[in-house]
């Protein structure tokens, strides 16, 4: 079987990966299928009638529920247990403790008050409060004495807590055992005596408290009446009041229910998975069609569609969480982050798809389809070329205007009016775009994640004051100064067929710093001794051709982007030292020399970006010698070193084609010719013009 019949494991990939991100939003979505409107208490129903498709029990709303409730606690009884065993226990352990500090009238007297009180009832100081908090001041009492069933109720507005309690005792002591000279009071022993020995003898019956109280809470949770099947529930402007409220969240609650087990719910889940898989499968369509060389990177695959479904994803999320959840989410990122990094059709289309799958989730799916889309692709055309912060806050404060728009007349068309346009939206409009302003944030995650480089790095990598460009100017200024015509060069004729001007220009900075090693084996930094002079052609030529890994040695130890190192690699290709081959070829008594010791290491240009740098390269610098800056010497020179590559096969590899050729040679002829323009001279004064001159003075 040929290999090519044969699935590659990078499409096996990518097809896992297509069906892990299809499973994740598929259960998300079947979670997340009870929202299927979206409504608030107070505001108009927006949706066309609704019926019931089945008998619907009407329940009361949970305003009215609550008044119930609270009305059935003000009036309800609440059950007790008097326990007479308590206050025999804890008269005989007190009177038995301050036996030793009174006398034995003083110790019955003290008990017998202390069994009055018990006699009253002592409770907790909770329900104590609990029962002054009554109209009624009742409590419902299970004697736990002879008939254990007894159940009365008693007053009790006589009991007392504990501390109460205490000063009912102290007051009797004091007022019996006074006399006018005299004032009694317990002693210190008593006192702790009397306070541990106070017990509640009555306490809260829980069991049958809860019981009683929940046979009469049945009437709050039981049915007003029912919705027969086919009834109105509520009709498209209808208020939406506690109690339509409470049926639409009751009539939803019941239609999950039903429908989960039904046959119907698990076509509807296959539609679904196969819908979300369609639209995968039109992405890697669109890739596969219009941008292969996307497709066939797996991490640029991988990368879109993690990307949308991570969108995907925080989407119902919040959609559970908030009302209208989906326009908080950012989703003008999406084609934001992706044109960053591969181009403005890829965008667009990844953000269709991605809205499209959320939509499944969107209670208005035409509505909020048609909003996002609007504004996704403005925010895409307003930021072009991301190369700095400041246009993300532009493109956020296009979105925003661009929102509020877009959903008055989405309003408008199906309602007639902006009546219900509320502050809220505008509020969650504002919320949406600033999120999507610190888009930044997630361009820097995605450059660590995947190994890519943004253009705005790009751009910071150009800044010519950064440390690898300052040290090369130091050192090699010559080479520093090559650096800056090949960068303004490539960059223009990058420009004129299209390709990544930016980061042409980049590449071109960093190419020679592997120079800065050696500068003085360079011609551009030397002045006036040659140290190849010396040297055999083959020495000479490793010289020369170690600044391509000497370059990309630095390249990786200051950690630049693998996008940088590409072009340090491939601006020399595997193209040869000719200079120096040609000299040992002359030299030669055979005229046969080795020529791999004389060859760069390559690769060849793999792109576009690194071919213009290696034409820009050996242009600038072959200039440089030139004795004729002529139209016609400058157009020569152009042809000739540009057909030279071409004949060595140079260009093999790079997806450049002989238009874009063509349009580079005229761009780099006409940039040249313009460095290269003679000037004009200056006429001098004649010297009898001066004498006249001085003369007329």
């Amino acid at each position: 079987m040929k290999a090519n019949d044969l699935i590659s494991n990078a499409t096996i990939l990518k097809i896992a990966v297509a069906l892990t991100a299809s499973v994740i939003v598929l259960l998300l979505i079947m979670k997340s299928d009870h929202q299927n409107f979206s409504y608030e208490l107070n505001q108009p129903w927006r949706y066309p009638l609704l019926t019931a498709e089945f008998d619907t029990p009407v329940m009361r709303d949970s305003v009215s529920a609550q008044l119930m409730r609270d009305s059935i606690d003000k009036a309800f009884i609440p059950f007790v247990i008097r326990d007479y065993r308590v206050a025999a226990r804890s008269v005989d352990r007190f009177v038995k403790i301050i036996g030793n500090y009174v006398s034995a009238s003083e110790a019955a007297f003290l008990g017998k008050k202390l069994n009055e009180v018990y006699s009253r009832g002592v409770v907790s100081a909770e329900l104590y409060d609990k029962i002054h908090s009554f109209t009624h001041n009742q409590l419902r009492v299970s004697d736990e004495s002879e008939d254990m069933n007894a159940v009365k109720v008693i007053d009790a507005s006589g009991m007392m807590s504990p501390n109460m309690a205490y000063r009912a005792v102290d007051s009797a002591y004091v007022a019996a055992k006074s006399t006018p000279t005299h004032e009694a009071r317990l002693s210190t022993d008593v006192a702790k005596a009397l306070n541990a020995s106070l017990v509640p003898n009555i306490v809260i019956d829980s069991v049958s408290d809860t019981r009683f109280r929940g046979q009469e809470y049945l009437n709050v949770n039981s049915a007003l009446g029912v919705i027969k099947k086919g009834q109105r529930i509520v009709d498209r402007g209808d208020i939406i009041d506690a109690q339509i409220y409470t049926n639409l969240n009751n009539y939803i609650d019941m239609l999950n229910k039903t429908e989960s087990e039904t046959l119907s719910k698990k076509f509807f889940t296959f539609a679904q998975a196969v819908y979300i898989l369609m639209l995968f499968a039109l992405l890697y369509l669109f890739l596969a069609l219009y941008r292969r060389a996307l497709f066939d990177d797996f991490k640029i695959v991988t990368f879109i569609v993690t990307l949308i479904t991570f969108f995907v994803v925080i989407a119902i999320e919040t959609t559970e969480v908030f009302n209208n959840g989906l326009f908080l989410i950012p989703f003008a990122g999406v084609p934001i982050i992706i044109t960053v990094f591969t181009d403005a059709r890829t965008a667009i289309f990844s953000h269709l798809i991605c809205i499209l799958m959320t939509a499944l989730a969107a209670p208005f799916q035409f509505q909020f389809v048609v909003i996002q889309l609007v504004v996704g692709i403005s925010a895409t055309l307003s930021i072009h070329h991301l190369a700095r912060r400041s246009q993300l806050l532009r493109t956020a404060l296009i979105s925003f205007v661009l929102y509020n728009i877009c959903y008055a007349i989405m309003l408008t068309l199906s309602e007639g009016t902006i009546a219900s346009y509320s502050l809220r939206m505008v509020g969650i409009f504002g919320i949406n775009c600033v999120l999507l302003s610190f888009a930044y944030l997630l361009i820097l995650v995605v450059e660590k994640l995947f190994g890519f480089t943004s253009t705005v790095t790009l751009v910071e990598l150009s800044d010519i004051n950064s440390p690898i460009l300052r040290h090369l100017a130091e050192v090699a200024p010559g080479t520093f100064q090559h650096s800056m015509q090949v960068s303004t060069l490539a960059a223009e004729a990058a420009r004129a067929i299209g390709a990544n001007s930016t980061l042409v220009r980049t590449g071109a900075l960093y190419h020679d710093i592997g120079k800065s090693e050696s500068p003085i084996f360079f011609t551009e930094n030397q002045h006036g001794v040659n140290p190849h002079a010396g040297l055999d052609p083959e020495t000479s030529a490793r010289k020369i051709i170690s600044h391509v890994t000497e370059g990309l040695s630095i390249a990786s130890r200051e950690k630049l982007p693998q996008v940088i190192k590409d072009f340090i690699t491939e601006h020399h290709g595997k193209g040869v030292a000719k200079y120096f081959y040609n000299t040992a070829v002359n030299a030669s008594p055979d005229g046969k020399v080795d020529k791999s010791a004389f060859e760069y290491p390559g690769p060849n240009p793999r792109s576009k970006e690194t071919t213009i740098l290696m034409m820009a390269d050996a242009i600038e610098a072959a200039s440089r010698s030139l004795k004729d800056y002529s139209p016609q010497s400058i157009n020569a020179l152009v042809d000739k070193i540009i057909d030279a590559q071409m004949a060595d096969g140079l260009y093999k590899e790079s997806p450049i084609n002989f238009r874009d050729i063509s349009i580079i040679k005229d761009t780099f002829k006409k940039r040249l010719a313009t460095i290269y323009h003679s000037r004009i001279e200056y006429p001098e004064i004649k010297k009898r013009d001066i004498q006249h001159e001085q003369q007329n003075h």
